[in-house]
Parts: structure tokens; C-alpha cells; sequence
């Protein structure tokens, strides 16, 4: 048998092996690592279900648990024995309650999760009903450090765009009042201070109606099935569920409202007016977009050209004529000259 047989046996029973066991990048040490980084998913998004029950005063079980992280009674009860031994979470009986060292870690997830939707409304033009997903992916793999470097790029935001209050970087987090829409007396003014984001479809369609934290909103009328809203000028109607996902405080009619403002996309050619404000549901890019363009409140604004179809319209302002579609125009609020 000659050395190069040799070798290529040697070769085909010891290569396979290294492929697998070889330190830090083999097979086994891969696999050990994704299963690793699969059990640390399970046990954080458990400490988020137990933070949010806690949160809103309603009790945790092995059940609740399990349907949240969509296993078997079975897995769900290994990530709870697992939070218990590490000092994460305590039993009593069926029930199940964070430690203090628990709530702490949850708070740290919750806030890279808040921080991260944040960014994403603010820095991309990815669509919202994306943002909750991408910060699941995120919140599992910022360190500490790298969420308070975050936090200060975003110059440190109290909340996150659905209304939500970010945790800082202590684990403090602030108290939410306010009540349900459908709570609101008729003819009350309230300003929607959180949309709840989940399900995503429910969240979907509160979106495509313009319904954002920070707007102004006035219950017009209320029945067991809908509800009729204005809003910044608007009338909406809502089923009783989509209602259930709105959060309101109730505002003083002293208060910022958008009564006797007009919309930018209702002057006519020649038309000069003042910008008084801009709708909660610019945000980010299209925000920046508008303030990067000189539409400021207080700045006067002229209709000069709309297009055969009327969409987009020709602005001029601060000697500089702009083009605008009606879905940006829409969100201007503006009261004419001749009213002022």
C-alpha cells in the first residue's frame, strides 16, 4: 500500500470529523450556537409576556405562555422551569410573577425593541406595519451599550411611534394614563396618545385610516357596533374592535386643536395661505422631507400650478416653487390669507 493511499484514507475518515467537531466553527459548535441563541429568543420573549401581563394587572400561566410563543405545553414549561432557576421568574401555584432581576432584564429588551421602531419610523422608509417585526429581530441581539449609543442618536425618545413609553436606560418606565376610545363621551376632544401595533391587521387598517399618536380627535357619535370620530377635519368611522386598539387622554378644548384650519390640497391657483401646522402622520423621512422644503407654521404658501389631473400641485414659497401630491398636501393644515 503506498503513502498517498494511505494519506487519502486517512484524509477521507478524519476530514469529516474535523468538519464537525472543529473549535468554534465546526458543524457541532454551529449547531450548538443557533440552538444557544434559540433558547435566549424563547427565554426573552417569555420575560417580555410575563412583563406585559404583570403590566396590565392580568395573571401569567403556563397556558398564556405557551400560546404566546406558539410551543407545546411542554417547551413552554422547560423556559419557565429555566426562568425560575436562573432567578428570572418565581411560582406560585399556577401563576407566574418576574423577579426583580426578571423585570429588569424584560425592560432591556423592551426598551432596544421601542428604540428600534423609533429608528426605523424616523431614519427609513419602511412601512409601519414592518416595524414590529424587524425590532423582534433586533431586540435579541443589541448589547446594552449599543442601545444607549442608539438611544443617543435618537436624542434619547420617551416614546416609541405607536405611543408607547421607552424605557431609559436605567429601567424606569414612565406611567401610561388615558382611557379607551369608545370610553369618550360624545362631542369629548381627546389626543391619541398609543395604537396598539398587534395584530398586525388591525393595526393595518388604523394606519390607512391616518390614525397616529399625537392626533387630535373628537367623539362625534357612539353605538354598540361603530363609533364616529373627527379627525383633523375628517369624519371616520370605526368598528367597536378597531376602537379597542386606540388609547386617548382627554384634552381641554384651550388645547391644541385643528378647528378652522383648512387643508393645504383645498386651495385654488392663486390661492395664498399660511401653513398653521402639519399632520402627526408625516413622520420620518416625509416629515423631513417637508421641513427640508421651508413648510413651516407660519410660512406663506401660494397655490401656482395643478396638474390636469390636479395631482401634484406647484407651491411656490420662500421664492421657490415646490411640487407636491395631494397625499403630502393633505397632511398641511393652512388657514387663507383672507380669513387671518
Amino acid at each position: 500500500m503506498n503513502l498517498g493511499f494511505i494519506i487519502m484514507i486517512i484524509l477521507a475518515v478524519f476530514f469529516p470529523l474535523v468538519i464537525i467537531f472543529y473549535p468554534g466553527k465546526g458543524i457541532l459548535s454551529r449547531w450548538r450556537k443557533i440552538k444557544s441563541n434559540s433558547e435566549k429568543i424563547y427565554l426573552e420573549d417569555a420575560l417580555k409576556h410575563l412583563f406585559e401581563c404583570e403590566y396590565n394587572s392580568t395573571d401569567c400561566s403556563l397556558n398564556s405562555v405557551s400560546g404566546f410563543l406558539a410551543v407545546s405545553h411542554t417547551q413552554a414549561s422547560k423556559i419557565i422551569l429555566k426562568l425560575v432557576e436562573i432567578g428570572l421568574a418565581k411560582r406560585t401555584g399556577s401563576k407566574i410573577n418576574l423577579t426583580a432581576s426578571g423585570k429588569s432584564y424584560a425592560l432591556r429588551i423592551i426598551r432596544i425593541h421601542r428604540l428600534w421602531e423609533k429608528y426605523l419610523a424616523d431614519n427609513t422608509s419602511i412601512k409601519e406595519e414592518e416595524w414590529h417585526k424587524l425590532a423582534e429581530l433586533e431586540e435579541h441581539k443589541l448589547t446594552e451599550e449599543e442601545a444607549n449609543r442608539l438611544a443617543a442618536k435618537l436624542g434619547n425618545p420617551l416614546k416609541d411611534p405607536h405611543g408607547d413609553p421607552i424605557p431609559n436606560d436605567i429601567g424606569e418606565l414612565p406611567e401610561q394614563k388615558g382611557l379607551e376610545l369608545s370610553q369618550l363621551s360624545e362631542g369629548e376632544l381627546a389626543k391619541i396618545y398609543h395604537i396598539e401595533d398587534q395584530p398586525k391587521e388591525v393595526y393595518s387598517q388604523l394606519t390607512s385610516l391616518g390614525l397616529f399618536p399625537g392626533m387630535i380627535v373628537r367623539l362625534i357619535e357612539k353605538n354598540k357596533d361603530n363609533i364616529k370620530i373627527e379627525l383633523e377635519g375628517e369624519e371616520v368611522i370605526l368598528s367597536q374592535l378597531l376602537s379597542f386598539n386606540i388609547n386617548v387622554v382627554p384634552i381641554e378644548e384651550s388645547e391644541e386643536v385643528f378647528e378652522g384650519f383648512e387643508l393645504l390640497s383645498n386651495i385654488e391657483e392663486g390661492e395664498e395661505a399660511v401653513i398653521m401646522a402639519l399632520s402627526k402622520a408625516l413622520r420620518g423621512q416625509q416629515r423631513r422631507r417637508m421641513l427640508d422644503f421651508g413648510i413651516v407654521p407660519g410660512t406663506t404658501i401660494k397655490a401656482r400650478l395643478k396638474s390636469l389631473s390636479g395631482n401634484p400641485t406647484a407651491y411656490e414659497l420662500r421664492g421657490t416653487t415646490i411640487a407636491l401630491r395631494k397625499n403630502h398636501s393633505d397632511k398641511i393644515f393652512i388657514k387663507r390669507k383672507n380669513t387671518i
